[in-house]
């Protein structure tokens, strides 16, 4: 009932031992507070947050117009309502290396067990777009060290993505790669890797777990958590997957309405109210209003 009953602490420390079981975890994207209970009741290791949902979520395409406060907010949301550690998109970090500093203890006072910050240049891009630029190594060096400096639980997951590979190719990825772990970066987002053996060089090039991102209608083909497992990839994201399931659902519903005006046709493939009122623990709430408003009112005068 309520929230997590594990503290924020906890969750980032089961995450450390996590990575370093030689599991590969598994985590989805939430798009809401409830999908991250339905993530989490299904089995999943971890519940991922990405930054072009939020973005989407607010009508914005993701061209970096999220704020940090917005970005948090949401975090601190779908991470108090989950038993399961959660890794969220951070973007550029918002700004220089100060601001940066800022979005790390901001986002660990949310509650989230890991950050990635990306070497992208704002107006960023979404990984899998052209147009991109990025920071020189000096630069983004800087950053993540900022990143890492800031954080007051050592416990705290920062990871730093680099978009370099998809203009300067995988050598120059690698490259940037090995800066930014030696800059204190506990994990590595390779963006937009081209194939199995481009994410099998980065785990032969760094020391620290690395991430595959399975997004859909991007560059990298969506390969199976078996197949990333076999490779050397510590951790896989679905980050838009479960919002595009969504609103595809949602707007054939919508469709059905106008032709049919009627959504008779639609019920069958509905979360039923039985369902909902499990996922939301309902029985709990009933419960506890019980064992506190035990009494009767008496008669007004």
């Amino acid at each position: 009932m309520l929230y997590s009953a594990i503290p924020a602490a906890e969750k980032r420390a089961a995450f450390r031992a996590a990575l370093s079981s030689g599991e590969l975890l598994r985590m989805p994207g939430a798009f809401n507070p409830l999908s991250a209970r339905l993530i989490e009741e299904k089995g999943f290791e971890g519940v991922y947050i990405s930054g072009a949902v939020i973005a989407a979520d607010l009508g914005f395409p993701d061209i970096g117009l999220t704020t940090l406060s917005e970005v948090a907010g949401r975090g601190g949301q779908i991470a108090r309502m989950t038993n399961l550690p959660t890794l969220i998109d951070a973007d550029t970090g918002f700004g220089e290396p100060m601001n940066v500093a800022r979005t790390v203890q901001t986002l660990e006072d949310a509650g989230i067990a890991g950050l990635h910050i990306e070497d992208q240049v704002n107006p960023k891009r979404c990984g899998h777009l052209d147009g991109k630029a990025w920071w020189d190594a000096d630069t983004a060096v800087k950053r993540i060290r900022a990143a890492a400096d800031a954080r007051r639980d050592p416990n705290l997951l920062i990871m730093a993505r680099t978009d370099v590979r998809g203009v300067e190719g995988l050598g120059a990825a690698l490259d940037r790669a090995k800066q930014l772990v030696d800059a204190g970066a506990d994990a590595i987002f390779p963006e937009a890797m081209a194939d199995l053996a481009e994410f099998e060089a980065m785990r032969a090039a760094v020391d620290v777990p690395i991430l595959a991102n399975m997004t859909e209608f991007g560059k990298s083909e969506l390969f199976s958590v078996q197949q990333l497992k076999d490779v050397g990839v510590n951790l896989v994201i679905f980050p838009v997957s479960l919002l595009r399931i969504a609103m595809g659902a949602a707007e054939r519903g919508l469709d059905t309405l106008v032709a049919e005006g009627s959504l008779k046709s639609e019920v069958s493939t509905m979360q039923t109210r039985a369902r909902l009122y499990e996922l939301l623990d309902y029985e709990a709430y009933n419960s506890f209003d019980a064992s506190v408003f035990n009494f009767d009112v008496p008669t007004a005068r």
